[in-house]
Protein backbone atom coordinates (compact mmCIF):
# COMPACT_ATOMS: atom_id res chain seq x y z
CA UNK A 1 0.00 0.00 0.00
CA UNK A 2 1.41 3.37 -1.05
CA UNK A 3 0.68 6.05 1.56
CA UNK A 4 1.78 9.67 1.50
CA UNK A 5 1.94 11.66 4.73
CA UNK A 6 1.98 15.40 4.21
CA UNK A 7 2.15 18.52 6.36
CA UNK A 8 2.78 22.20 5.84
CA UNK A 9 5.82 22.25 8.16
CA UNK A 10 8.22 19.56 9.31
CA UNK A 11 7.66 20.55 12.94
CA UNK A 12 4.04 19.39 12.84
CA UNK A 13 4.89 15.77 12.05
CA UNK A 14 8.47 15.53 13.36
CA UNK A 15 7.68 12.83 15.97
CA UNK A 16 6.08 10.64 13.31
CA UNK A 17 8.89 11.20 10.81
CA UNK A 18 11.52 10.28 13.40
CA UNK A 19 9.85 6.92 13.97
CA UNK A 20 8.76 6.11 10.40
CA UNK A 21 11.72 6.44 8.06
CA UNK A 22 10.18 4.30 5.31
CA UNK A 23 6.98 6.33 4.94
CA UNK A 24 6.75 8.78 2.04
CA UNK A 25 6.71 12.30 3.46
CA UNK A 26 5.85 15.57 1.72
CA UNK A 27 6.40 18.92 3.44
CA UNK A 28 4.50 21.35 1.23
CA UNK A 29 5.18 24.68 2.90
CA UNK A 30 2.61 26.96 4.49
CA UNK A 31 -0.51 28.10 2.68
CA UNK A 32 -2.89 27.09 -0.08
CA UNK A 33 -0.70 27.87 -3.16
CA UNK A 34 2.25 25.82 -1.92
CA UNK A 35 0.04 22.90 -0.94
CA UNK A 36 -1.84 22.88 -4.25
CA UNK A 37 1.37 22.85 -6.26
CA UNK A 38 3.48 20.47 -4.19
CA UNK A 39 0.71 17.93 -3.66
CA UNK A 40 -0.41 17.98 -7.31
CA UNK A 41 3.18 17.51 -8.46
CA UNK A 42 3.73 14.53 -6.16
CA UNK A 43 0.47 12.83 -7.13
CA UNK A 44 1.46 13.07 -10.77
CA UNK A 45 4.72 11.29 -9.94
CA UNK A 46 3.45 8.48 -7.70
CA UNK A 47 0.16 6.56 -7.62
CA UNK A 48 -0.75 6.66 -3.94
CA UNK A 49 -3.51 4.62 -2.34
CA UNK A 50 -3.99 7.21 0.40
CA UNK A 51 -2.86 10.71 1.32
CA UNK A 52 -2.91 11.76 4.98
CA UNK A 53 -2.43 15.40 5.89
CA UNK A 54 -1.60 16.10 9.53
CA UNK A 55 -1.06 19.29 11.45
CA UNK A 56 -2.16 21.72 14.12
CA UNK A 57 -5.04 24.15 13.81
CA UNK A 58 -7.06 26.87 15.48
CA UNK A 59 -10.44 26.24 17.08
CA UNK A 60 -13.56 28.37 16.81
CA UNK A 61 -14.33 28.52 20.50
CA UNK A 62 -12.83 26.58 23.37
CA UNK A 63 -13.77 23.11 22.19
CA UNK A 64 -11.79 20.21 20.72
CA UNK A 65 -8.56 20.70 22.66
CA UNK A 66 -6.58 17.52 23.45
CA UNK A 67 -8.29 15.53 20.68
CA UNK A 68 -7.19 14.23 17.32
CA UNK A 69 -9.79 15.42 14.83
CA UNK A 70 -10.73 14.12 11.40
CA UNK A 71 -12.05 16.73 8.96
CA UNK A 72 -15.29 15.71 7.29
CA UNK A 73 -15.50 18.76 5.02
CA UNK A 74 -13.47 21.86 4.28
CA UNK A 75 -13.65 24.92 2.03
CA UNK A 76 -11.63 27.92 0.90
CA UNK A 77 -13.51 30.13 3.33
CA UNK A 78 -12.21 33.60 2.55
CA UNK A 79 -12.45 33.69 -1.25
CA UNK A 80 -15.08 36.36 -1.70
CA UNK A 81 -16.02 39.85 -0.59
CA UNK A 82 -16.31 41.49 2.81
CA UNK A 83 -19.12 44.02 2.53
CA UNK A 84 -21.54 45.73 4.91
CA UNK A 85 -20.26 43.75 7.90
CA UNK A 86 -20.88 40.49 6.08
CA UNK A 87 -18.88 38.04 4.01
CA UNK A 88 -20.12 36.82 0.63
CA UNK A 89 -18.44 33.83 -0.99
CA UNK A 90 -17.99 33.29 -4.71
CA UNK A 91 -20.92 30.90 -4.47
CA UNK A 92 -23.11 33.55 -2.85
CA UNK A 93 -22.24 35.98 -5.64
CA UNK A 94 -23.05 33.50 -8.39
CA UNK A 95 -19.51 33.29 -9.73
CA UNK A 96 -19.39 29.53 -9.10
CA UNK A 97 -21.93 26.75 -8.66
CA UNK A 98 -21.78 25.44 -5.10
CA UNK A 99 -22.51 21.92 -6.34
CA UNK A 100 -20.06 21.70 -9.23
CA UNK A 101 -17.57 18.90 -8.62
CA UNK A 102 -15.57 18.67 -6.43
CA UNK A 103 -17.88 20.86 -4.33
CA UNK A 104 -21.03 19.77 -2.54
CA UNK A 105 -23.05 22.69 -1.23
CA UNK A 106 -19.89 24.78 -1.28
CA UNK A 107 -17.78 22.28 0.68
CA UNK A 108 -15.12 19.75 -0.24
CA UNK A 109 -16.36 16.62 1.49
CA UNK A 110 -14.49 13.47 2.38
CA UNK A 111 -16.71 10.52 1.51
CA UNK A 112 -13.94 7.92 1.47
CA UNK A 113 -14.41 4.65 3.34
CA UNK A 114 -11.35 5.27 5.53
CA UNK A 115 -12.93 8.45 6.83
CA UNK A 116 -16.23 6.77 7.60
CA UNK A 117 -14.43 4.08 9.59
CA UNK A 118 -12.06 6.46 11.39
CA UNK A 119 -12.69 6.61 15.14
CA UNK A 120 -11.62 10.21 15.65
CA UNK A 121 -14.08 13.01 16.27
CA UNK A 122 -15.35 14.50 13.01
CA UNK A 123 -15.31 18.26 12.42
CA UNK A 124 -16.04 20.82 9.73
CA UNK A 125 -13.00 22.94 8.88
CA UNK A 126 -12.32 26.23 7.14
CA UNK A 127 -9.18 27.11 5.20
CA UNK A 128 -8.10 30.75 5.19
CA UNK A 129 -5.23 32.67 3.63
CA UNK A 130 -4.49 34.90 6.60
CA UNK A 131 -5.05 35.06 10.35
CA UNK A 132 -5.53 38.19 12.44
CA UNK A 133 -5.32 39.50 15.96
CA UNK A 134 -8.95 40.52 16.30
CA UNK A 135 -12.15 38.53 16.14
CA UNK A 136 -13.79 40.23 13.13
CA UNK A 137 -12.86 37.50 10.69
CA UNK A 138 -13.61 34.80 13.24
CA UNK A 139 -17.06 36.23 13.90
CA UNK A 140 -18.00 36.62 10.24
CA UNK A 141 -16.68 33.29 9.03
CA UNK A 142 -17.86 31.28 12.00
CA UNK A 143 -21.31 32.84 11.76
CA UNK A 144 -21.44 31.99 8.07
CA UNK A 145 -19.99 28.48 8.07
CA UNK A 146 -20.48 27.21 11.64
CA UNK A 147 -17.16 25.36 11.56
CA UNK A 148 -15.13 23.76 14.32
CA UNK A 149 -11.57 24.51 13.25
CA UNK A 150 -9.46 26.65 10.93
CA UNK A 151 -6.26 25.90 8.97
CA UNK A 152 -4.29 27.42 6.10
CA UNK A 153 -3.96 24.28 3.94
CA UNK A 154 -6.73 21.75 4.57
CA UNK A 155 -9.06 22.60 1.71
CA UNK A 156 -6.14 22.34 -0.72
CA UNK A 157 -5.73 18.68 0.27
CA UNK A 158 -9.43 18.00 -0.25
CA UNK A 159 -9.52 19.87 -3.56
CA UNK A 160 -6.54 18.12 -5.14
CA UNK A 161 -7.38 14.63 -3.90
CA UNK A 162 -11.02 14.85 -4.93
CA UNK A 163 -10.05 15.97 -8.43
CA UNK A 164 -7.33 13.32 -8.69
CA UNK A 165 -9.64 10.67 -7.18
CA UNK A 166 -7.16 9.70 -4.48
CA UNK A 167 -8.48 8.68 -1.03
CA UNK A 168 -7.41 11.13 1.66
CA UNK A 169 -7.70 11.98 5.32
CA UNK A 170 -7.08 15.28 7.09
CA UNK A 171 -6.05 14.94 10.74
CA UNK A 172 -5.78 17.96 13.04
CA UNK A 173 -5.17 18.85 16.67
CA UNK A 174 -6.02 22.23 18.20
CA UNK A 175 -3.17 24.40 19.42
CA UNK A 176 -5.06 27.65 19.99
CA UNK A 177 -8.33 29.49 19.79
CA UNK A 178 -8.84 31.33 16.49
CA UNK A 179 -8.09 35.02 17.02
CA UNK A 180 -5.81 34.42 20.02
CA UNK A 181 -2.43 35.88 19.09
CA UNK A 182 -0.79 35.59 22.51
CA UNK A 183 1.32 32.53 21.80
CA UNK A 184 2.00 32.00 25.48
CA UNK A 185 -1.56 30.66 25.56
CA UNK A 186 -1.03 28.31 22.64
CA UNK A 187 -0.53 24.57 23.20
CA UNK A 188 1.66 23.79 20.23
CA UNK A 189 3.68 20.95 21.77
CA UNK A 190 0.57 19.27 23.09
CA UNK A 191 -1.21 19.60 19.74
CA UNK A 192 1.77 18.20 17.83
CA UNK A 193 1.91 15.19 20.16
CA UNK A 194 -1.83 14.61 19.82
CA UNK A 195 -1.95 14.71 16.03
CA UNK A 196 1.18 12.56 15.71
CA UNK A 197 -0.31 9.94 18.00
CA UNK A 198 -3.41 9.96 15.85
CA UNK A 199 -1.36 9.67 12.68
CA UNK A 200 0.58 6.71 14.05
CA UNK A 201 -2.67 5.05 15.11
CA UNK A 202 -4.18 5.40 11.65
CA UNK A 203 -1.17 3.90 9.91
CA UNK A 204 -0.94 1.05 12.41
CA UNK A 205 -4.62 0.20 11.90
CA UNK A 206 -4.08 0.23 8.14
CA UNK A 207 -1.05 -2.03 8.51
CA UNK A 208 -2.92 -4.57 10.63
CA UNK A 209 -6.05 -4.46 8.48
CA UNK A 210 -8.25 -3.04 11.21
CA UNK A 211 -8.84 0.00 9.04
CA UNK A 212 -9.37 -0.25 5.27
CA UNK A 213 -9.34 2.29 2.48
Amino acid sequence: MQILVTASTEMEIAPFVNENHETDILITGVGVPATLYQLSKRLHQVDYDLVVQAGICGSYGDNNFDKCLAVIEDTFADIGIYEANNFFSVFDMGFCDADTFPYQNGFLKNNNAIFNNCVFQKVRALTVNSVGENDKQETLLNRKYNAGIETMEGAALHYVCLLEQVPFLQLRAVSNRVGERDKSKWKIKEAVLTVNNGLSQILEELKTGKLKI
